[in-house]
């Protein structure tokens, strides 16, 4: 990992560049999986790495969240700079935020002590607000900043959290850790009252990782800011959060504290799914309206997490995995058309499909997956964590169940506001016998095909508005990853039943 950071500061051919970061996703990804088939797990990595089947798991998903980001972000970077949005001098600032991000979210997964966790999380942030800001504009660099400020602040509440951990561990060992192997351990001897108010402050910092509501303020803005190359917000920063979550969840399961901790999942869950669904229905920007739907998709998981059964964790599990596929599709499909029409605002989003078909049935294929439609993979995951809720409380999940329709009818309102506009610049040519290729500023009488295109590019006469801003290395990735979830729509591994059954069974889930 360290070769490829070095490597990384040494080129300065973009090609070069992007392939060591490719390499760097594809190397993790490949490790994960030897480790998973060729170790004895779970098992130590010197003094202060822990591997088991959870962290090789979430390791495995932000790997290759990463490698589909690394490859979609050669076409992205060059159409920013040839439009003229990112500086080339800032390049290598860029991978080495890029690279960093995974290297740092792999340390902090693989970490015995809370502790260290803590510190590389936090890393994580520092690295995630480079990738946001990393385009210079005055809104990037409030969204970054505004991104830094409430994560770090939470994160100092996580910390908060640790001290009163280390304290309970203190009294009843007599000498404080933080490891999880040792924690989980002794746990059932912590207070607990303080262990529930330890959890509760560890869920803050942990909850605005993941863009958990209230603390998810962060989140439309920086989807919306940040280049989609960014997708890995989705995959790696919001899932360290939940990984961050689930441990805590497990260790508290062996006290009698459990039942509390549960109530607090529940209720951050459904105030997440319910504020996220009221919140994108009046969505006009596609990359909030995204953003949105993550604080959604993280509530549900907290739901999951909370109800505390094995089916339930089983399916929030493979909850994470979907949830990524699914998101990098809409989100690198976003990108295409940000770079097509220079927006993500619905309204100067015309000839969609005669512009970019495959972006755009990415987003309509996405927005069924991300909605939970069958065959998609989600439709299991929901209906299962749904069933498991109600016997918690059926009322519970008929609330949940109203929010997600909501949350699915949003969907359907945006698309088909934005796929259903078409340019009025044919029979505009008609009236005028103007040409085609020389539509601008003079000819057109459509003020918003103006606003949407002839104000922002010159036009090419061989070219459609803004075409050459598209590269095809960027349709790759979208398509590879809604393929893998349609793929896990209609076959489940064994290797990945058995590799979630594991987790679950290390976690003391019986």
């Amino acid at each position: 990992m360290g070769i490829f950071l070095a490597l990384g500061l040494i080129p300065k051919s973009h090609r070069l560049m992007n392939a060591l970061a490719a390499g760097n996703g594809l190397l993790h990804l490949v490790m994960s999986c030897i480790a998973l088939l060729m170790l004895d797990l779970p098992g130590r990595l010197g003094e202060s790495l822990y591997l088991d089947h959870l962290n090789l798991y979430v390791e495995l998903i932000t790997a290759l969240g990463f490698t589909a980001a690394a490859f979609y972000a050669r076409g992205y970077t060059d159409s920013l700079m040839e439009a003229g949005e990112l500086d080339p001098r800032n390049l290598k600032t860029f991978y080495l935020a890029f690279n960093l991000l995974l290297v740092t979210a792999t340390v902090a997964l693989f970490s015995d002590n809370l502790a260290l966790f803590w510190i590389f999380a936090e890393l994580t942030t520092v690295c995630a607000a480079m990738l946001v800001a990393i385009l210079s504009a005055r809104e990037n660099i409030d969204a970054a900043l505004k991104y830094v400020f409430i994560v770090s602040g939470a994160m100092l509440f996580a910390f908060l959290g640790l001290i009163f951990l280390f304290t309970l561990s203190e009294q009843a060992l007599g000498e404080g850790t933080l490891n999880w192997t040792e924690l989980e351990v002794h746990v059932s001897e912590f207070s607990p009252a303080l262990l529930l108010a330890s959890f509760a402050f560890m869920f803050i910092g942990f909850g605005a990782k993941a863009g958990v509501a209230p603390f998810h303020t962060w989140l439309p803005d920086a989807y919306a800011r940040a280049p989609s190359v960014s997708a890995i917000l989705s995959g790696l920063m919001q899932n360290l959060g939940i990984y961050g979550i689930i441990r805590m969840y497990a260790l508290l399961r062996e006290s009698s504290a459990a039942p509390q901790a549960s109530s607090i999942l529940l209720a951050a869950g459904v105030f997440s799914i319910a504020l996220a669904s009221f919140s994108m229905f009046q969505q006009r920007n596609l990359k909030r309206l995204i953003a949105f739907s993550s604080v959604e998709h993280m509530g549900l998981l907290l739901i999951g997490i909370g109800i505390g059964t094995p089916l339930a964790l089983f399916w929030a599990l493979f909850y994470m995995l979907v949830h990524v596929l699914v998101k990098e599709t809409l989100l690198f499909s976003a990108g295409i058309l940000h770079r097509q029409y220079r927006s993500n605002m619905r309204e100067d989003m015309r000839d969609v499909f005669k512009l970019q078909p495959r972006a755009a049935w990415g987003l309509i294929l996405g927005s069924i997956a991300i909605v939970g439609m069958p065959p998609f993979p989600l439709f299991p995951a929901k209906f299962f964590i749904l069933l498991e809720s109600a016997a918690v409380s059926p009322y519970l999940t008929l609330a949940v169940l109203l929010m997600l329709i909501l949350a699915s009818a949003s969907f359907a309102n945006f698309l088909l506001k934005a796929f259903s506009k078409v340019t009025v610049e044919e029979e505009n040519e008609k009236d005028r016998h103007i040409p085609r290729t020389h539509a601008g500023t003079e000819g057109v009488k459509s003020k918003v095909f103006i606003k949407t295109f002839a104000e922002k590019v010159d036009y090419d006469e061989n070219r459609l508005p803004n075409q050459y801003l598209v590269r095809s290395g960027m349709r790759v990735p979208a398509v590879f990853m809604l393929a893998l979830a349609i793929a896990l729509g209609f076959y489940f591994p064994d290797s990945l039943k058995d590799l979630l059954d594991a987790i679950i069974l290390e976690l003391g889930y019986v």
